[in-house]
């Protein structure tokens, strides 16, 4: 079955309306086998009207895995059977009184092998929630610590960005390795400015023969 055929009947497995057949369009697109996982339960939870609770649901659990170490293991280990998983999860969706949506679709995780990868369709799901909001996320990864004053520039500059409406949800993380400037991370582009891809570059032309 091609991909996109079976994640549109995943989609409407998911939900109990026989009115629309189609997979809802996600706000922003994200790429990969798991943003196509994070597309189909957005589709399901925008046809339940649930999308918020949803989000809730899936914020609490990550929550409780970052929690309850042996919950945490028992996801990420690639030993038991699906079976098992999927049982589990079932009971711990009912225990924390989860919605269908996200319980089924927890279990489908679980019978398809896929629940070790659970934070990355979480994360992109929070992505598809952020842009349904009108946010945008960016990330700056610098080498060191950004200042105060060089934060509050960087976000100006990339609010030039953003469309009528939207807003700049900014993250920061610290990457050594890219030695001095900035990778930015901003809806769904990517934009390197670092010094160690310069030196990359720098390194690759003078390799070549004159």
């Amino acid at each position: 079955m091609a991909a996109s055929t079976k994640f549109g009947v995943l989609a409407r497995n998911f939900s109990t309306s026989s009115s629309s057949q189609q997979l809802v369009k996600a706000p922003v697109q994200v790429f990969g086998l798991y943003g196509r996982y994070a597309s189909a339960l957005y589709s399901a939870a925008s046809k339940q009207k649930s999308l918020d609770k949803v989000e809730k649901e899936l914020k609490d659990f990550q929550a409780t895995i970052a929690k309850d170490t042996r919950l945490g293991e028992f996801i990420s280990n690639p030993t038991l059977k699906r079976s098992l998983k999927k049982d589990a999860i079932s009971s711990v969706a009912k225990k924390l009184n989860m919605s269908s949506v996200t319980g089924n679709f927890l279990e489908l995780l679980a019978e398809n092998g896929r629940l070790s990868k659970l934070d990355v369709v979480t994360n992109h799901f929070l992505t598809m929630m952020a842009a349904f909001r009108g946010e945008v996320t960016c990330e700056i990864t610098s080498a060191k610590a950004l200042d105060a004053a060089t934060l509050k520039e960087v976000t100006a500059a990339l609010s030039g960005f953003l469309q009528k409406g939207q807003t700049l949800n900014v993250s920061t993380k610290v990457d050594p390795s890219i030695v001095g400037g900035l990778v930015v991370s901003i809806g769904d582009r990517y934009i390197d400015m670092s010094l160690s891809s310069k030196i990359d570059r720098f390194t690759t032309l003078l390799k070549q023969p004159v």
